[in-house]
């Protein structure tokens, strides 16, 4: 990857420091040196250090990632692998980067690197040493980025791409369709390529790893930004299913409201009902669901609970599991569920099992 001088060699110093604090706390270890290769080098590493382990000498080769997403990983192995080969080959190679996840840290054993980070995880195994370290805590910028990911534009195309993850799209169409900006689009490309949940074939991305996108989704999820109304209706079962519908359906071309969390599992993947119905609507919808379900505002003791939403957005992405019976999409209606409590968690599962399955 592309270094910039200045961030790398900060960067480049910290890894030298957090590398001979965790070499130091191992007795047996006397540190002769330890070299940082200034940017620019053609020898391919970033660092060489060269240890004493109780009278027998060891070399210990690092790069060093700005990003420990698992596609650097790789990037990082085929770097060192090749030094190796040229300069080092009884060395042991280590990747070193601000941050890995436990994704990011089995691919280290996969491709068989020692792997020491700057949040303190680290897995060091040489000679007779072996050192083992993970630490709970991500940073923030690492839990910023991640939720970037799944922000109303972003999460437009992912939506998109989650209604068939073997489907292989162009960027142009993958905007189009998504209704966002090629901007959005490329960005979002790059996080699913980084993070080896997408590849790229020559019909264009597609989604390699649905289920670990799903997972990454739901650990940051947030419901959708909106207001939160409280009504009451006398309507209830049948009576109240078939107004809903024929307000939900009065138009076909827009969708400007759908059932959402328990409501839309309800007519998904039946597990369990709720004593509320739950919608998502824009201004439009809001008019029309007040005025075909005879809602009243109360605050407290509610049967109809709607949110009128900030980015209507994800209205675009809905089902239809019988006639009138506009829903969010399977997955808008996982992640609704996932943060809807005990009983939601648990409808959550039950719904993944039913509607969100893809093959291998």
């Amino acid at each position: 990857m592309l270094k910039t001088p200045e961030s790398m060699k900060h960067l480049e110093s910290a890894a030298v420091k957090a590398l001979r604090e965790l070499l130091e706390q191992v007795p047996a270890i006397k540190i002769v040196d330890i070299e940082l290769e200034p940017v620019g080098s053609d020898r391919g590493v970033d660092i060489v250090a060269h240890i004493d382990l109780s009278g027998r000498r060891h070399t210990l080769v690092c790069e060093v990632k700005s990003s420990g997403q698992p596609r650097h990983v790789r990037m990082a192995a085929l770097q060192l692998r090749n030094h190796m080969v040229h300069h080092a080959q009884q060395a042991t190679p280590i990747l070193v980067a601000p941050y890995l996840s436990p994704e990011a840290q089995a691919l280290c054993r996969e491709e068989s690197l020692g792997f020491l980070d700057l949040e303190g995880n680290a897995r060091l195994l040489f000679d007779t040493v072996f050192i083992e370290r993970l630490v709970a805590s991500k940073p923030a910028i690492e839990r910023r980025e991640l939720k970037s990911m799944f922000k109303p534009k972003s999460a437009q195309v992912l939506r998109v791409m989650l209604r068939d993850p073997s489907r292989a799209w162009r960027v142009t169409d993958l905007a189009q369709n998504a209704g966002v900006s090629l901007g959005h689009v490329s960005n979002v490309r790059a996080s699913l390529l980084d993070r080896e949940w997408a590849k790229v074939s020559d019909g264009g991305l597609f989604l390699s790893y649905p289920d670990a996108l799903l997972d990454g989704w739901r650990d940051a999820y947030e419901p959708p930004a909106g207001k939160r109304m409280s009504f009451y209706t006398t309507l209830h079962g049948g009576a109240f299913e078939e107004a809903a519908r024929r307000a939900l359906l009065s138009e076909r071309t827009t969708r400007h409201a759908a059932f959402a969390s328990f409501s839309a599992a309800h007519w998904l993947a039946p597990y369990g009902r709720t004593g509320a119905q739950y919608l998502y609507a824009d201004e439009t919808g809001v008019e029309r669901l007040h005025a075909a379900l005879k809602l009243s505002s109360v605050s407290k003791g509610e049967s109809v609970v709607v949110t009128l939403l900030k980015y209507p957005g994800l209205l675009h992405d809905t089902v239809e599991p019988a006639p009138g019976a506009i829903c969010t999409s399977p997955v808008q209606t996982y992640l609704d569920l996932t943060v809807a409590g005990e009983r939601g968690q648990e409808a959550a599962n039950h719904l993944r099992r039913e509607k969100l399955t893809w093959s291998k």
